[in-house]
């Protein structure tokens, strides 16, 4: 197994070590953001970090491998997913957010899997596959450490560093649901000669 392949496995194991973390009953806090919270931003900026250390890897060394190409996008999907539904059960996101990207994933599935047994073809990441990506990891590591809930800056309750921080944090968390939206589009669009 080459390099790319087991950081694409240590990120599947990083998801399990994140989801433990909230129950270690870690006391004490940074900035008035618990303990806790900092470690499994910490966790998953890692892991974020080794899913683009494997693609470049795997590219430089021209170590791509069936395995990696099936196994990286659902890590990258089983982080993501994970994350958010953390912070559903935190309150810190509303559960509309993570159903979306869900739904978008599996549609993006269902369609790569007919693809591949129409022949193969592959679309390429659109912009809005790009922006998604980079926008739901910043909006998640945000989220982490921001006190409040999605959106709360607009009840008026924030003020200074808080206020930015959640203003921030729910308008990239915000950008990020309509470039996944978008990039759910153009993959139907892009392939609708595969449903005629």
């Amino acid at each position: 197994m080459n390099l790319a392949n087991k950081l694409t496995i240590f990120r599947i194991i990083l998801v399990p070590v994140l989801v433990i973390i909230p129950f270690l009953n870690i006391k004490g806090e940074i900035l008035n953001v618990p303990i806790y919270m900092w470690i499994m931003n910490i966790i998953f900026i890692v892991a974020s970090i080794t899913d683009k250390l494997d693609g470049y890897i795997a590219r430089s060394r021209n170590q791509i491998t069936t395995f990696g190409k099936f196994l990286d996008p659902i890590a990258d999907k089983i982080l993501v997913l994970a994350a958010m539904i953390i912070l559903v059960e935190m309150n810190k996101l509303p559960a509309w957010i993570p159903i979306i990207v869900l739904f978008r994933e599996f549609l993006v599935s269902g369609y790569r899997l007919i693809a591949v047994e129409k022949g193969g073809k592959v679309i390429a990441a659109s912009v809005w596959g790009k922006l998604k990506t980079v926008t739901q990891m910043i909006a998640i590591i945000l989220a982490f450490i921001d006190t409040s809930y999605y959106g709360a800056f607009i009840n008026g309750n924030l003020t200074g560093y808080n206020y930015i921080l959640n203003l921030v944090m729910t308008a990239i968390m915000t950008i990020s649901v309509i470039a996944t939206i978008f990039s759910g589009y153009d993959y139907i669009k892009n392939g609708k000669e595969l449903f005629k």
